[in-house]
């Protein structure tokens, strides 16, 4: 289980980051987001690297398909086991990413559906009038006819998501908060335990865990917590 919780560094110093790794000796997955990219990205991925961690790229690609083809690209470096892109970005785009992916074959491309921190009122300011289910749906949809069938999406999509298109799909989901820690800025949450049963393959999990005065505790935690919510 401690392979299904893939944690946060959404830090803005890499001795915290340093640090924040070396407290979770249990943790195998790590998100670095675009503000830890930004400040220190080749110096925390070859530290997890050196530390036999597995490295998540949340930087949301998202612009015209030769632009993203070549930041793919030039992101194989880092040799991240996930990386993100905008669904939103249209099928010409994400097909161009997962292309640029194919020299190495470990890194999976995560399509974006609607972020944890929009809800209905978001999209109808965006001139969207479907719900955020039917725009999830949709833009999952538009996904798997471009090469992607593992998607980044809230604990509240799971379901339709699972209805609609099975098991082949992986779905990574943020937006999780332990009933112990505080609900911060996301909108659409579920803890951990809902998460896993509803049908989630990897928890994203930040603050509860980084922020927590003992992250390892917090993580065992979770890890107790996600084990006692798998079936028989």
């Amino acid at each position: 289980m401690n392979e299904r919780i893939i944690v946060a560094l959404d830090v803005d110093n890499l001795p915290e980051a340093k640090s924040l790794v070396k407290k979770l000796p249990k943790a195998r997955y790590f998100k670095i987001g675009l503000q830890a990219y930004l400040e220190f990205g080749e110096k925390i991925t070859q530290f997890l690297h050196e530390q036999n961690r597995y490295i998540f790229l949340d930087l949301k690609f998202m612009d015209i398909p030769n632009t993203v083809r070549g930041a793919v690209l030039a992101i194989m470096r880092h040799k991240p086991r996930f990386l993100t892109v905008h669904l939103l970005g249209g099928g010409e785009m994400v097909k161009a990413a997962v292309e640029a992916t194919e020299e190495l074959a470990s890194c999976t491309v995560l399509g974006v559906t609607v972020l944890t921190s929009l809800n209905k009122a978001n999209l109808d300011d965006f001139g969207i009038n479907n719900s955020v289910e039917d725009t999830v749906l949709r833009l999952c949809e538009a996904g798997l006819k471009n090469g992607v069938n593992s998607f980044v999406c809230s604990p509240l999509e799971i379901d339709p998501i699972r209805e609609r298109f099975g098991k082949s799909v992986r779905l990574v989901t943020p937006g999780i908060r332990p009933d112990w820690s505080v609900k911060g800025d996301q909108k659409r949450v579920f803890t951990p335990s809902m998460a896993m049963v509803a049908g989630a393959d990897f928890l994203v999990i930040g603050r509860p865990i980084t922020q927590h005065p003992s992250p390892q505790q917090a993580f065992d935690l979770i890890v107790d917590e996600i084990e006692y919510s798998e079936p028989d």
